[in-house]
């Protein structure tokens, strides 16, 4: 038995040394393999000194990944998108300690960013370089892929197997997403279609480098030629017909920013900041105006000193700030039901509410490139809704660009007239004939914003235009059916619906800061 053990335990002990003779040979013959290929790696202008050195098991050491910035050409799409969500994710701040600002901001800010970094070196009237057109198209889209998970609860009927139908909750995308993200979508297409048409001008041209010697206050764009007889009639009325296609969508793209501007709520800074009074946000002299007996308007503005956009920006904030102290007052006398503290009357706190509310609107038509106020600066700046954020930036940033397009149109009508030295007759007559630009009339306007039907829906705007187009040209041509010349009769104006800057203090935005705690 001794003897048994004992040759087990040698016999053991040789298979455990055979094994390690094994290893080592193996590990050997990897090592001059290694070094082999280290050698057949090296470089030879070296001197043989610029090796990798191995590592104690005879392994050379593996370089690390390279980081995004390091890599050889352009980025991949895929880390532009981990680029993007990734600073949306941390609120825009890089340090992580989460003293970021809200997602709805983030958002808001990456839609402005974008559209800054595609259309802001964007000056003259031709089409956009193929490549900055797909990534505003990318983009642009992945940003608003947030909206598709943003939903509601809706009543659905659901059958079941034996035929019983139940009424169940089911969750859908939210009804204004629903409704604008696919309307500001086809303005988007609409705008880029508009530029794509300037393509191959012949007949008006820009200036180059330090040729461009424009001295007005657009100094930074690129003067416009034209021919020294000026443009053809058929390019002048073509232009002509661009700049109404361009104007309404910005029409469109401004009541969108509009109401929703109007759905947000007034943050509690903003009305904590304004006076008692709205005759102290006014002045004397505004106030005395808006509280005439005869009040026009029209008159009033024509009596402002509107020469600047500064000015112009001021006497929005006034009348704005003005208007939500008259709006507040009237909510808080209403919940008191005492006249009691207050001598101007509900009525005519009312009215000049209204009054106030019709400037506002006069203004945003006459100006419409004018910065934002500040109760809309504030509006961005403290929301927390992720969908108004984006509905709000996307249909500001198109409305932006609409009007910088109609901009550049004007330009080179401009340069048309004045290569035609046209006399004021001759203007005039071209303006009642509609072959040069005409210029938005406020009194017009306002008559078109008194009749406008309460229940215009955006996708019957957008689709006026272009209707009454084609019918006009029917009936001019004798082909017009019954069924065209009824949906002519009814088509209505294309004035923007009047919408009310202070409607959403009823729900909630007239309570007293304290109150709201």
């Amino acid at each position: 038995m001794v003897r048994f053990l004992r040759r087990h335990s040698l016999d053991k002990n040789s298979a455990h040394s055979h094994y390690h003779r094994q290893q080592q040979q193996q590990n050997s013959h990897e090592s001059n393999r290694s070094s082999d290929t280290a050698e057949m790696n090296e470089p030879q202008g070296n001197g043989g000194g610029g090796g990798t050195p191995p590592l104690p098991n005879g392994r050379a050491a593996a370089s690390g990944p390279r980081s995004r910035l390091a890599r050889d050409g352009p980025p991949s799409d895929l880390d532009v998108l981990k680029e993007k969500f990734a600073k949306l994710l941390l609120g825009e701040d890089m340090s992580g300690t989460g003293k970021g600002v809200s997602s709805a901001l983030a958002l808001s800010n990456a839609v402005t960013n974008l559209a800054a970094s595609v259309f802001g070196e964007h000056r003259k009237l031709e089409p956009m370089a193929p490549d900055t057109k797909e990534r505003w198209k990318r983009e642009v889209g992945w940003l608003l892929s947030v909206t598709d998970h943003i939903v509601e609860f809706v009543p659905t009927r659901q059958t079941a197997e034996n035929g019983t139908t139940m009424e169940i909750m089911s969750t859908a995308q939210r009804r204004d997403l629903q409704m604008n993200i696919p309307a500001l979508r086809k303005l988007d297409a609409m705008l880029i279609g508009y530029m794509d048409n300037f393509v191959d001008q012949s007949e008006f041209w820009y200036e180059k480098g330090g040729d461009n010697k424009r001295d007005d206050d657009k100094w930074w764009m690129p003067t416009v030629k034209v021919p020294a007889e000026g443009l053809s009639e058929v390019t002048r009325k073509w232009l002509q017909y661009q700049k109404e296609c361009v104007n309404q969508v910005l029409k469109a793209a401004m009541a969108i920013n509009a109401q929703v501007l109007v759905e947000m709520e007034i943050p509690e800074v903003y009305i904590e900041s304004l006076p008692k009074k709205g005759k102290t946000s006014l002045g004397d002299a505004i106030y005395r105006s808006i509280t005439d007996e005869e009040f026009d308007p029209l008159e009033f503005l024509e009596g402002m000193d509107l020469s600047t956009e500064h000015k112009v920006l001021d006497l929005k904030n006034r009348i704005e700030a003005s208007t939500i102290i008259w709006k507040r007052k009237m909510q808080t006398k209403q919940e008191a039901k005492s006249s009691w503290g207050s001598i101007i009357s509900f009525e005519k706190r009312e009215q000049f509410e209204e009054r106030a509310e019709t400037i506002l609107h006069l203004l945003k038509l006459q100006f419409p490139g004018t910065p934002q106020s500040q109760l809309d600066i504030s509006k961005i700046q403290y929301n927390r809704d992720v969908g108004y954020a984006l509905l709000e930036s996307y249909s500001r940033v198109l409305e932006s660009l609409a009007y910088s397009v109609m901009s550049r149109i004007e330009d080179v009508l401009g340069a048309d007239a004045a290569a035609q030295n046209l006399t004021a007759t001759e203007a005039a007559r071209r303006v009642m004939e509609g072959d040069a630009p005409r210029k938005l009339d406020a009194k017009e306007e306002l008559e078109k914003l008194n009749e406008a039907p309460a229940s215009m829906t955006l996708y019957d705007f957008m689709g006026w235009h272009f209707d009454q187009d084609e019918l006009m040209r029917k009936k001019e041509e004798g082909t017009l059916d019954e069924a065209g010349e009824a949906k002519l009769k009814k088509a209505p104006s294309l004035a923007p619906k009047k919408f009310s800057y202070v409607e959403s203090l009823s729900a909630g935005g007239m309570r007293s800061p304290s109150a709201r705690h």
